[in-house]
Formats: C-alpha cells, structure tokens, sequence
C-alpha cells in the first residue's frame, strides 16, 4: 500500500488539495494541526540529511543569491507585471507580500517525494525563510499606506521550533546512532513522510471554499490569480536555476512556487488586507498540483536536452 502511495503520490497530492476543498468543514478541523505535522516532517527530511552538508550548502553563494531572487527579484517582477494589468494599491500589496514569502517548510519532503534533491531544496527553503521578514519589511513600506509592524516574536518561534529544533534533534541523532541503524530507520520513516505531506494540501485549501460559496465568480477569478502567480513563480525559477542542470532547475521552480503564506500571515497580518487572505487561499491548489506536473515534465526535459546533444 504504502508502495502504491509513494508511486502516486503526486497525483494524491493534487487530489488532497481537491478533497480539502469538497470537505471544507474536514479541512478545517485537520488546520489546527498542521504545525505539529510540520514539525516531524522537518524532522523526518533533516534525518535523511548529513547537518554538515546543509551548513556547508547554506554558505554557498548561488543559494541566497536564488533567496534574494526568490524574494527581492520575484517581487520585483510581479508588481510591475500586475501594476500594468491595472491592479489596484491592495491587490498590489497582497501580491508583494505573497512574493516577500519564503518557501514551505514542506517543500523539501515534496521535492523528495518525486525524486528530486531534498538537499538543495532544504537550503533555498531555509534561506528565503530568514531572508523573508527584510524583504516583506521593504515591501510593506511601499504599498502599505499606514503605520506598520512585523511580529518578530512569531517570526523567531516558528524559526526555532520548525528548522533550529528538527536539525538540532537530527544532528544528535547523527551524533549518537549508529549510521547504519540510522539509516534503516530513515527508510523506514521516509515510507510514512509522503503521508504527512498530504496533510497540507488537504487542511490548507478549506478556507479558500468560502469565497466560493460567497461567489462563485469572485472565487475563480483569485483561483486564476493564484495560477497565474504559481506559474510566473515557477517559470522564473526554472529559468534562473536551470544552467545549473534540468533537475536543479525543476527544484528551484518547485520551491519558487511553493509559498510560506501563512507565516508571512503571522508575522504582518493586520496590515496585508483581505486580498492577501484570497490570495493565499487560491495559490494552494496550484501548488500542490505542481509535483504531477513536474513528473510530467522532467522526463521530457531529459529527452529534449538528450537529442540536442546528439545533435551536436
């Protein structure tokens, strides 16, 4: 079963953020729990991961020269293309504060979950994450006309429990079982992680139902918002990672589209209107079906790039 699950997983992902939304009062119920979720799915990826890698990875330049663009540059992109659409002062500050956020904690146990580097997207994950508060500070200075404030507190308990505790645990665990041991233990977790994975498209996309129910019109107007700045993301971030490879450039897509909303929420939620929370209701079903359709897509990839090598 489990074999089943892992093999599909990406198609289950997509069908999680569905079934979230056809059972909303489910959703809801699962919400208050994904933090606890998150937590051993940090853990669980981070077992998987040498801690000296990460630290070494996290200090190369090309990762927070990705954090910046996936912050300060996305942003940058995105309110100029948005602004010559027409949209309006609140619409553009809800979009610069989608764009400021770091990517999902989760993003690392999907990017596995297809068979792409965890490692990679670990680092990007952790460095638009301490990158964010700098770049949503600027942004909420240009399109937030009143007084504003970050809740930092928020901000550097989220930072502890979710990526200092799980590397701090799992460097221990590195330290004091065997690396044998340790490793038979991971595969063994590895098997359930695609689990709590489903968890958050499924517990994320209820709330999104209510602007449905609402309007039907207004809610698929922000569901094409919300697709249409998934694929600016992910386009832009294969595009700016792919020299680097077929495969890196598909993680850094991923993780360009993968967006940390709810804790950019947290930390300025009083001053990013109710735009911000349509938006980040309607990005999480696009997101969630990026994995299938990054399956899709990779082989493909691989072939184009083989026959212009043949070709050369």
């Amino acid at each position: 079963m489990l074999a089943f699950i892992s093999k599909h997983s990406s198609l289950l992902l997509m069908l999680a953020a569905v079934f979230g939304f056809l059972l909303p009062n489910a959703s809801k119920a699962l919400f208050p729990y994904l933090p606890f979720i998150l937590f051993f799915l940090m853990l669980f990826t981070l077992l998987g991961i040498q801690q000296q890698i990460l630290i070494k990875k996290l200090a190369e330049r090309q990762i927070w020269g990705y954090a910046f663009f996936h912050a300060a540059g996305l942003s940058l992109i995105s309110c100029s293309l948005a602004a010559l659409l027409g949209a309006d002062n609140t619409l553009l500050l809800a979009i610069s504060a989608v764009t400021a956020t770091g990517s999902l904690f989760a993003t690392p146990a999907i990017v596995r979950s297809i068979g792409l580097d965890a490692l990679e997207a670990m680092a990007m994950t952790i460095a638009t994450t301490l990158l964010m508060p700098t770049v949503l500070y600027f942004n909420l200075m240009i399109f937030q006309d009143g007084a504003f404030s970050l809740d930092m507190k928020s901000y550097f308990v989220r930072l502890i429990i979710f990526i200092a505790g799980p590397m701090l645990i799992s460097a221990l665990c590195h330290r004091l079982i065997p690396k044998e041991s340790l490793q038979r233990i991971h595969t063994k977790l590895a098997q359930f992680t695609i689990l709590l994975v489903f968890s958050f498209p499924f517990g994320l996309v209820g709330e999104f139902r209510k602007i449905f129910d609402l309007s039907l019109w207004l809610g698929v107007q922000y569901l094409l918002m919300g697709i249409a700045l998934c694929a600016l993301f992910f386009i832009a971030g294969y595009i700016y990672y792919h020299r680097q490879g077929i495969d890196q450039g598909l993680v850094s897509a991923i993780t360009a589209a993968n967006r940390n909303v709810l804790l950019t929420f947290t930390v300025a939620s009083g001053y990013l209107g109710p735009e911000y929370l349509a938006l980040m209701g309607a990005i999480q079903f696009p997101t969630f079906c990026l994995p299938l359709f990054v399956k899709y897509l990779s082989p493909r990839l691989h072939k184009r790039a083989s026959r212009l090598e043949i070709d050369q």
